[in-house]
């Protein structure tokens, strides 16, 4: 099987003709292409090339082959971990000529089965390529290998002063390779933009194993076509990234937080519009949740939020290089939402160790909390919610007025057939992520949400995918999105760079 058989157990070591199988549901109907099957003279090459980083035993790859939701799976015999871009060129040139099918992985952390195998595909991990190469105090600029964990390389850099343009829930075990190859955007977006601006260049080693080396460190550099901007966001479909220069803002000396309660989703854009006004330039972050996601974190996680009894939360991020002067806008921002009554209650963390709450009209300080405690409230969520039951996912863009409306038609239209319906995620950037949650997977339930999340979604010009990406589950409906001539010219770069198909195939793009 590539997608987990639903409401069972995943069929670990299945039969050929079960690998080889059509999906049970009829939107994910695949077959396995006419790739060559791995030989034991393939696997001796691999060792003489990488000894003691190559991977054959079927319990050490177990974790490789299912993705970090459990929900797809693959059966590969194979993992190599490549430690050098020539290694990785090495492996690509074998395997375009034998017609061995490739996927790239890093921290398989994505979240539409794009990190795991469909079928038996070598699993060619950047685990061991986590090289940080140089770095610029002065330019801010980073360059690295891809498989620098990110947590990593943001430790890495405050001690220089500097941190990442990115942040992730995920960001302990995801890659920068595959923050790049995924585009991933995160919490700072708002502050910072999307790695389409901040990475600078790229190492890609592409299908046929040739290595493409635009890792330029320079801001500005105008000669010809963007090459690189075609392997953000590619998922690996057209070439695997090597290393990344990416620029890096310095890290902010004055940290504020608050956490807010909210009684409308009107009063959550309110908030906003007034909150951009007031705060400029040191607004960093502005994420909401409904009071469904907070329940959930509490219930599963046994996390404790600060403010109780709303139907919306805020979490509001300010960063900036003056204590004073960001306090005070905080300060003067808060008043106003609080005397106009967009927000009801709230909580304030103006630094790592002094915390002040608001109840009942009464500012006073807080020890207890931290910073953190606050952003595990809204990172969390995605792990919350796993243990609710099954999971359905979606990672939306759209106007953001029309932000919650989903989750309010979503629920009319699955009534008691769901058993939680959420909205939560980057309202400054008008990102939802709509999650539904059921005891277990139910082909009707599937059915009652798709394609109606996304119709719902193409009739307001929105993205069916914000964030995550298209990857396995979600590349039938690209159209959604994308108009045909775009897709078709998708598909003319990809039969271009990886003429075979080989990398990362049944992925991001409709079978052409």
């Amino acid at each position: 099987w590539a997608l987990r058989p639903p409401g069972r157990r995943a069929l670990h070591g299945a039969s050929a003709a079960f690998q080889e199988a059509m999906l049970t549901s009829e939107r994910y109907r695949v077959r396995r292409l006419p790739f060559s099957r791995l030989a034991d003279g393939d696997v001796a090459f691999f060792e003489r090339l990488m000894p003691g980083r190559v991977i054959t035993n079927p319990e050490e790859l177990k974790p490789f082959n299912v993705d970090w939701l459990k929900s797809v799976q693959g059966c590969s015999k194979l993992m190599l971990k490549p430690q050098t871009t020539a290694e990785v060129s090495q492996v690509l040139r074998y395997c375009y000529e034998r017609n061995l099918a490739v996927n790239p992985q890093g921290g398989n952390t994505g979240l539409v089965g794009g990190s795991v195998p469909v079928f038996d595909e070598i699993i060619l991990s950047t685990v061991f390529m986590n090289r940080i190469i140089s770095f610029d105090k002065v330019s801010g600029i980073l360059v690295c290998q891809a498989g620098c964990v990110l947590e990593k390389l943001n430790e890495y850099l405050e001690e220089q002063g500097f941190i990442m343009p990115l942040d992730l829930g995920a960001k302990g075990s995801c890659h920068i390779g595959g923050n790049v190859a995924t585009n991933a955007g995160g919490l700072r977006l708002l502050r910072y933009g999307s790695l389409r601006g901040t990475v600078l260049g790229l190492e890609v080693v592409l299908a046929d194993g040739s290595a493409l080396d635009c890792l330029t460190s320079l801001r500005k550099d105008n000669t010809g076509y963007d090459l690189k901007q075609l392997f953000i966001g590619s998922e690996g479909t057209l070439g695997v990234i090597t290393a990344v220069s990416i620029l890096c803002p310095q890290k902010p000396k004055a940290v504020n937080l608050a956490f807010l309660g909210c009684q409308s989703f009107s009063k959550v854009l309110e908030t906003f519009t007034t909150g951009r006004a007031m705060l400029g330039e040191i607004l960093s972050a502005y994420e909401f949740m409904d009071e469904k996601c907070m329940e959930l974190v509490e219930k599963h996680l046994k996390l404790s939020s600060p403010v109780t009894g709303s139907p919306f939360y805020l979490l509001i991020e300010t960063s900036g290089s003056n204590s004073t002067h960001d306090e005070e806008k905080l300060n003067n921002f808060l008043e106003q939402a609080m005397t106009s009554g967009l927000v009801t209650d709230g909580t304030v963390a103006t630094d790592d160790k002094k915390i002040k709450a608001r109840t009942r009209g009464t500012w006073f300080t807080c020890i207890s909390l931290i910073r953190q405690t606050l952003w595990s409230l809204r990172e969390r969520i995605t792990e919350a919610l796993t243990h609710d039951g099954y999971v359905y996912k979606y990672d939306i863009s759209l106007p953001v007025g029309k932000l919650y409306d989903l989750v309010t038609d979503m629920r009319a239209r699955l009534g008691r057939s769901a058993k939680n319906v959420v909205g939560y995620g980057h309202l400054g950037d008008g990102n939802l992520h709509l999650n539904i949650t059921a005891e277990s997977y139910s082909h009707s339930l599937l059915d009652a949400i798709e394609p109606f999340v996304y119709e719902w979604t193409a009739r307001y010009k929105g993205s069916i995918s914000a964030e995550h990406g298209l990857g396995f589950k979600k590349k039938q409906f690209i159209q959604y999105s994308k108009p045909n001539e775009a897709v078709l010219l998708m598909q003319r770069f990809k039969a271009m760079l990886d003429p075979k198909g080989i990398l990362n195939p049944y992925k991001m793009l409709p079978s052409s």
